[in-house]
């Protein structure tokens, strides 16, 4: 039996005890049926008390590991915190680094092409000079031949180098 139920036994053993005469209120009541119960109470107290007992602890064990279940969690999050932070810099500093070697390249190929255009131009010039001096010279030949054809006689070939060039 439960102690409340014991103690409500209790209760009516002596509530339905007479009562004596001119005792202000006193009443007789079977000592063994009180010390029956009373043992009972004693039996039942331990059990209850144990039974909190264990409600305690339980309630103790559940609430730490609840606190250590919060705190991995909070650690948890905090570590993938970091890494995707660490993460995010990284990727920052490849786009920072990946914009540079972009821009140098871009640099250098634009020096590269203007070096080119300077070096064909150079080239050119130099060929243009070269056409221009071979050219003069075939001229003179050419006027050469056909001075001394017309010492000669020979005009056909004049007009005929003349018309091709």
């Amino acid at each position: 039996m439960k102690v409340e139920d014991l103690i409500l036994q209790l209760q009516d053993v002596i509530s339905a005890a007479k009562s004596m005469p001119f005792s202000g209120g006193k009443v007789m009541v079977s000592s063994d049926e009180i010390y029956d119960i009373l043992d009972q109470i004693q039996d039942a107290m331990p059990a209850e008390v144990r039974q909190a007992k264990n409600i305690v602890a339980d309630r103790k064990q559940i609430l730490a590991e609840a606190n250590r279940e919060s705190e991995n969690i909070i650690r948890s999050a905090e570590e993938r915190k970091k890494a995707m932070l660490n993460q995010n810099e990284l990727v920052r500093e490849a786009q920072a680094k990946a914009k540079e070697i972009v821009d140098d390249a871009k640099q250098k190929s634009a020096e590269i092409r203007k070096a080119a255009n300077v070096y064909v131009d150079s080239i050119m010039k130099r060929t243009e000079e070269g056409v221009a001096t071979q050219l003069e010279a075939l001229r003179k030949t050419h006027a050469n031949i056909v001075s001394s054809q017309k010492r000669k006689g020979g005009l056909k070939f004049d007009l005929l180098w003349s018309d091709s060039i």
